[in-house]
C-alpha cells in the first residue's frame, strides 16, 4: 500500500476517527481520573514496565471500541451499495482487502503508539531504570487492536447490518469483562484458611492486565508468544472474512481464529507465577554499606542510605545481638490474602508502605526502626489498622525514647485513637525493670516476625485489652 493509496483510504474510511478516538479517550481516561496509575511507585509515569502495563490495562474498553469501528468500516461496501459493482473489476479482492485494513491498522498502531510516547517522555524525566523489556508489553497491545478492528471489520463484511457494529462492540467487551472476572479467575485457598483469586490460562487471552501493584513484576516471555499466536489468527480470520464470497469460505475463515486460541493455551502458561514474574534486572540490589535497594529505585538510596544507618545503628544499641544487621528493599511477590514473610536479620521495606513512604530524614529513620521491630502480618494485598500500628507505635518509640506517632496519612481521628491505645502501654513499659523490658520486646518481636500471636498483647505482658 502506498502513500496515495493511504491518503485516498484516510479521507474515505472512519480510521482517522477510530485513532483520535482511542488516543483522546485514553488520555482523557489516564489524566482526569485520580486512581491507582498516579499513586506510588507503580504510577504509569513512574517506570517503564508500570507505564506499559498500565496503557495495556486500558485495553479493557479500548479494544472492544476497536472491534466496533473495524465492524463499522467494514460496512462501507455495503452503505454505498457498491459490493457488486467491486466484485466485476479485475482487481483482487484481497487488494481491497488489505488497502481497508491497513489503514486502520496503521491509524490504530499510531495512536496506541503516542499514547505510550506520552507516558515515556514523562518517565524519562526521572529514569532511575532504564531498559527495553517494557516494549514487548506496548507491542503486544498495540497488535490487540490491530487484530481487533480486522477481525470487526471481517465481522461487519459477512454479517451487513447497522446493527453488527454495537453487537460485536457489546460482546467483545462482555468476552473481556468475562476474562477478567469469572472465566479468567480460579478459586483457591492460602495456607493461611483465605480464599483469594488468581488468574488462570484462559485470562490470558484477555487484551487487558491485571492492576499494576508491584513495580518489580512484568509479564513472561511465554504470556507474549501465546497472546501473539492467538492475536494473529485473530487477524487472519478477519482478514479471511473480508475477502471470503461464499457461506462455506466465511466458515472455513473461522479456522485460524480458532486454531490460534487453541495453540496459545497450549503455550501461554497455567501456573500464576509463571504469568506476572520478577524482572530480575530491575530487583538487583544496589547498596551503601549495609543499605540496599533495587536498580529500579537507585536513585532513592542517597536519601535511604543516611536514616538506613541510623536505625541500625539504634536497634543495635537497643537490642544488641538480636538486632538486624541490614536494611534492604523488599523484592518477594507474594500471592494476594497470603501471609507475609520476614526475616530477624534484615529490615525488608516497601517503598509504597504508608509509614515508609510518607518518611523523610528523623522520620525516615523512626519508620524504619518500626519496621524492624514489627514488620507487619496484614496479609498481602490487603489494608488493616490495629495491633500492628500500635506495637510499631511504642517500639519505635521505646527504641528512641519519646513516643510519637509514625509518618503516614491517618486522619486526626485514627492519630488520637492510635495515641490512646499506645500511650498507656508505652508509659507501662518504660516503668518496668530492664530484664522485663526486654523480655516483652522479645515477645513481641517473635509474635511480628513469625505472625503468630498478637505483638501488641505480648507488649502489654500478654493481657487482653
Amino acid at each position: 500500500m502506498n502513500g496515495r493509496v493511504l491518503r485516498i483510504e484516510l479521507r474515505r474510511s472512519v480510521a482517522p476517527w477510530a485513532g483520535a478516538l482511542v488516543l483522546g479517550t485514553s488520555l482523557a481516561f489516564l489524566y482526569l481520573v485520580n486512581a491507582a496509575w498516579w499513586n506510588g511507585t507503580t504510577a504509569w509515569t513512574a517506570q517503564w514496565t508500570s507505564m506499559a502495563l498500565w496503557t495495556r490495562a486500558l485495553l479493557f474498553y479500548l479494544w472492544p471500541l476497536a472491534v466496533g469501528l473495524g465492524a463499522l468500516q467494514g460496512l462501507r461496501d455495503h452503505r454505498s451499495k457498491m459490493s457488486e459493482l467491486l466484485t466485476t473489476t479485475p482487481r483482487p479482492a484481497w487488494h481491497r482487502a488489505a488497502a481497508l485494513a491497513g489503514t486502520t491498522a496503521v491509524t490504530l498502531a499510531s495512536a496506541f503508539a503516542l499514547l505510550v510516547l506520552v507516558g515515556g517522555v514523562q518517565v524519562l524525566a526521572h529514569p532511575d531504570y532504564t531498559h527495553l523489556g517494557w516494549l514487548p508489553i506496548s507491542l503486544v497491545g498495540a497488535l490487540f487492536l490491530v487484530a481487533g478492528a480486522v477481525l470487526g471489520m471481517g465481522a461487519g463484511r459477512a454479517l451487513p447490518s447497522v446493527l453488527t457494529p454495537p453487537a460485536l462492540a457489546m460482546g467483545a467487551f462482555v468476552f473481556t469483562a468475562l476474562l477478567n472476572s469469572t472465566l479468567g479467575r480460579t478459586q483457591t485457598t492460602t495456607a493461611e484458611g483465605f480464599d483469594i483469586t488468581e488468574p488462570n490460562q484462559v485470562s490470558l487471552l484477555s487484551p487487558a492486565v491485571g492492576e499494576v501493584r508491584n513495580v518489580l513484576v512484568t509479564l513472561s516471555a511465554s504470556v507474549h508468544v501465546g497472546q501473539t499466536i492467538w492475536l494473529l489468527g485473530m487477524a487472519a480470520t478477519g482478514f479471511a472474512l473480508l475477502v471470503a464470497a461464499t457461506p462455506r469460505t466465511r466458515l472455513i475463515a473461522l479456522t485460524p481464529v480458532l486454531a490460534g486460541a487453541a495453540l496459545a493455551l497450549l503455550v501461554l502458561p497455567s501456573d500464576p507465577r509463571r504469568m506476572y514474574v520478577v524482572d530480575k534486572a530491575a530487583a538487583e540490589p544496589v547498596c551503601d554499606g549495609p543499605v540496599c535497594v533495587t536498580r529500579t529505585h537507585q536513585a532513592r538510596l542517597a536519601d535511604l542510605a543516611g536514616p538506613g544507618k541510623d536505625a541500625l545503628r539504634l536497634l543495635h544499641g537497643a537490642l544488641g545481638g538480636q538486632a538486624p544487621v541490614s536494611v534492604r528493599e523488599d523484592t518477594a511477590v507474594l500471592p494476594d490474602g497470603s501471609t507475609p514473610q520476614w526475616s530477624r536479620e534484615t529490615v525488608l521495606l516497601d517503598f509504597d508502605d504508608d509509614i515508609v513512604a510518607a518518611a523523610k530524614g528523623e522520620e525516615l529513620t523512626r519508620a524504619l526502626i518500626a519496621k524492624g521491630m514489627v514488620p507487619g502480618c496484614t496479609p498481602v494485598g490487603w489494608t488493616s489498622v490495629g495491633g500492628d500500628l500500635y506495637a510499631q507505635t511504642v517500639a519505635a518509640g521505646w527504641v528512641l525514647g519519646d513516643l510519637k506517632a509514625l509518618p503516614g496519612t491517618l486522619p486526626a481521628g485514627l492519630r488520637r485513637e492510635v495515641d490512646a491505645e499506645t500511650r498507656p502501654v508505652w508509659k507501662e513499659l518504660k516503668a518496668l525493670p530492664r530484664a522485663e523490658q526486654l523480655s516483652r520486646i522479645n515477645a513481641m518481636r517473635a509474635a511480628a516476625l513469625s505472625c503468630e500471636g498478637d505483638a501488641f498483647e505480648a507488649l502489654n505482658g500478654g493481657a487482653s485489652r
